[in-house]
């Protein structure tokens, strides 16, 4: 099954060529190879399933980049990755928010007849399919540890 997410990337680097947006064409072209790398190059065609994935990936990397460019006085450079996680999250489907996760938590936790700490990785089993691109999951992990007692 085609990938919608993945046709709508490469219309957009279609398009970033034609507008001359450098920065973006880069930042879009590198998230493509992430993707066919782990996908096309491994002998099976990419979901949008795997496209999300990556997607995430590619986010959190960047996150860590920044903050690690912040620490070293590089702010140019953590401007930069921004920037790309800009260009990133359009591919995103819509955010959680923490009340959302938090409901969904909850009712995972019932679901799950979890009632302490050491029943977190249940919880996070059942919930994380649930939340997948919509939420990250260290927020998740927070928010499920905060419910359990």
């Amino acid at each position: 099954m085609p990938s919608p997410l993945l046709d709508r990337l490469m219309s957009d680097i279609k398009q970033a060529m034609k507008d001359r947006a450098q920065d973006k064409l880069t930042a879009l072209r590198t998230l493509h190879a992430q993707i066919k790398d782990a996908t096309v190059n491994q002998g099976k065609d990419p979901t949008d399933d795997d496209v999300l994935t990556m997607l995430n990936r590619a986010i959190k990397q960047r996150l860590d980049a920044v903050e690690q460019f912040r620490k070293g006085g590089r702010d140019d450079l953590a401007v930069k990755e921004e920037q790309e996680i800009v260009h990133y999250r359009a591919y995103q489907p819509a955010q959680l928010d923490a009340a959302a996760v938090e409901a969904l938590a909850r009712q995972a936790i019932a679901e799950t007849g979890a009632s302490s700490k050491a029943d977190t990785g249940k919880v996070m089993k059942a919930l994380m399919p649930k939340v997948k691109g919509k939420a990250d999951g260290k927020l998740v992990n927070q928010i499920v540890g905060g419910l359990l007692p």
